[in-house]
C-alpha cells in the first residue's frame, strides 16, 4: 500500500521554527518530485513548496519564500519542510503530496498521492 505519512505539527507561538518530516512507504518515490501544500481554515489548498526527484530544484509559493526550506533524503524515502519565523497566518493542516513527474511542479492537479496531513497551529 502506497503511503505518505507527515509529522512534525503541533501547537508552536509566533517566531518560533518547525520541520514538518513526510515518510513514503509502499513504494520509492526517488523517481518522482515532491510537494507541501496546506489548508487554512477556511481556504482552499494551496501549494507551499516542491521539490525535484533530484533534489536539484526546487520551486515555492511567491509569498512564502525565504522562511520555508524543503528538501529530501531519497535514500530514506523522506521530505522535509523546515519553516522558519512562525506567524499566526501559518495556521494550516500541511499536507504531503508526490508528483506524477520527477519535474517541479505547482498545481495540485499535477500530484497523485497525499499523506492525512499534520496540523500547524500558531499563536500570536
Amino acid at each position: 500500500q502506497v503511503q505518505l505519512t507527515e509529522s512534525g505539527g503541533g501547537l508552536v507561538q509566533a517566531g518560533d521554527s518547525l520541520r514538518l518530516t513526510c515518510v513514503a512507504s509502499g513504494r520509492t518515490f526517488s523517481n518522482t518530485a515532491m510537494g507541501w501544500f496546506r489548508q487554512a481554515p477556511g481556504k482552499e489548498r494551496e501549494f507551499v513548496a516542491t521539490i525535484s526527484a533530484s533534489g536539484l530544484t526546487s520551486s515555492y509559493a511567491r509569498a512564502l519564500q525565504g522562511r520555508y526550506t524543503i528538501s529530501r533524503d531519497s535514500a530514506k524515502n523522506t521530505v522535509y519542510l523546515q519553516i522558519n519565523n512562525l506567524s499566526p497566518e501559518d495556521t494550516a493542516v500541511y499536507y504531503c503530496a508526490a508528483a506524477t513527474s520527477p519535474d517541479v511542479q505547482v498545481s495540485d492537479t499535477d500530484y497523485d498521492t497525499w499523506g492525512q496531513g499534520t496540523q500547524v497551529t500558531v499563536s500570536s
